[in-house]
């Protein structure tokens, strides 16, 4: 019998929806079926380049290609209506990270989801990346203990070019939010599913070095975890040229894992490649400390043989596949996508009100 072939569909035809259509294009049992955009001019010069069709409705596009699944790349806070007409259409959803720029919009989506019985995910490519399953692997095997202390440390740059290079950017209104909607979501997002529910977050954002936009370059918070754990976040867009993005856990027992998800300057879609391979850089697990020079080696060589912003797409669009095939929740959920947006508009209440922030989130 013939492998089934599961019909793919774009909509928001921006830089990273290039990602999504080159990560279609390389899994055997995946098509391009159709695209839609805001503008139906940018949808169509989208299409001729990846010869397929250009669609002005989102539930026409699906009737005629029989869609399976519909990825949303839109900007953060128009995710909302494409998930939702696609959703009544009857196709699964993977929306961009993050779910929305707001609660209301995560819940919105993930009801009617429900209603029509159709899945909905979130993009968390670097929850692929070989050092960091290795961190998840040591902390579900025990190794380090009871995981007692987090921290995610993100210092990168975005310079004016990168702000004027799309008009909906450094707005609140048209981009929801600076670094903590738009940089550190996957970052917060393995700090979240390493760490589990969090209890209380207090947090400050600030704009350090640049007054040419409306939302901030900079945000810190101190995360208690209802384990009993606690976190530190600091996630900053002001350091040039970029420095690195690392997420580290130290366990009860007194052993450290931790994960270098981005290093140098940061990659940015459509205008920057990767920089630096995803690399474990920091393992203290007695036995195993020597293991961390062969990973780097690994982990190089695969960086270097592949396009990295394509290949983890690639594995995350294929477990949603799979997730279809079989009935089962894709890896990253909509509940969890949304987990990272409380965590982040935790931060901004707790700034605006200068309290320490109860979870879960009262809806605004």
């Amino acid at each position: 019998m013939a492998e089934r072939i599961y019909n793919i569909s774009i909509a928001g035809c921006g830089k990273v929806a290039h990602l999504h259509a080159k990560a279609i294009q390389s899994i055997p049992n995946a098509r391009l079926a159709g695209v839609w955009s805001r503008t139906l001019k940018t949808a169509e010069d989208f299409a001729l380049f990846y010869n397929t069709q250009a669609y002005s409705k989102i539930s026409k596009m699906i009737t005629e290609n029989h869609v399976d699944l519909v990825i949303v790349c839109t900007p953060h806070p128009f995710h909302i209506q494409p998930a939702i007409e696609a959703a009544k259409a009857g196709a699964n959803v993977l929306v961009e990270k993050p779910l929305a720029s707001d609660l209301q919009d995560c819940d919105e989506m993930i009801k009617i989801c429900k209603e029509n019985h159709v899945m909905l995910g979130v993009i968390s490519q670097r929850r692929w990346y070989e050092p960091v399953k290795r961190v998840k692997h040591a902390i579900e095997q025990g190794k380090i203990g009871k995981p007692v202390l987090a921290t995610v440390t993100m210092l990168g740059w975005r310079d004016k070019a990168y702000y004027d290079s799309d008009a909906w950017r450094g707005k609140w209104k048209t981009e929801g939010g600076g670094v903590l909607v738009n940089q550190a979501p996957h970052q917060l997002d393995i700090l979240l599913w390493l760490m589990g529910e969090v209890d209380e977050v207090y947090g400050i954002w600030r704009n350090l070095n640049h007054p040419y936009i409306e939302v901030e370059d900079t945000a810190v918070a101190i995360v208690k975890f209802k384990s009993g754990a606690i976190g530190n976040i600091i996630v900053s867009n002001s350091q040039k040229p970029g420095i690195y993005g690392k997420v580290q856990v130290h366990g009860e027992n007194g052993s450290s894992v931790g994960v270098q998800t981005d290093g140098g300057a940061m990659f940015i879609a459509g205008r920057t490649g990767v920089a630096e391979p995803p690399v474990n850089d920091l393992w203290t697990i007695p036995g195993e400390e020597h293991l961390l020079k062969e990973w780097i080696k690994e982990d190089t060589e695969t960086f270097n043989n592949c396009d990295p912003t394509v290949r983890y797409i690639h594995y995350q669009i294929e477990d949603f596949i799979s997730a279809i095939e079989n009935n089962t929740a894709p890896s990253v959920t909509g509940e969890a996508g949304r987990r990272t947006v409380e965590l982040f508009t935790a931060i901004y209440r707790s700034t605006r009100d200068n309290v320490v922030v109860k979870f879960p989130l009262k809806i605004e």
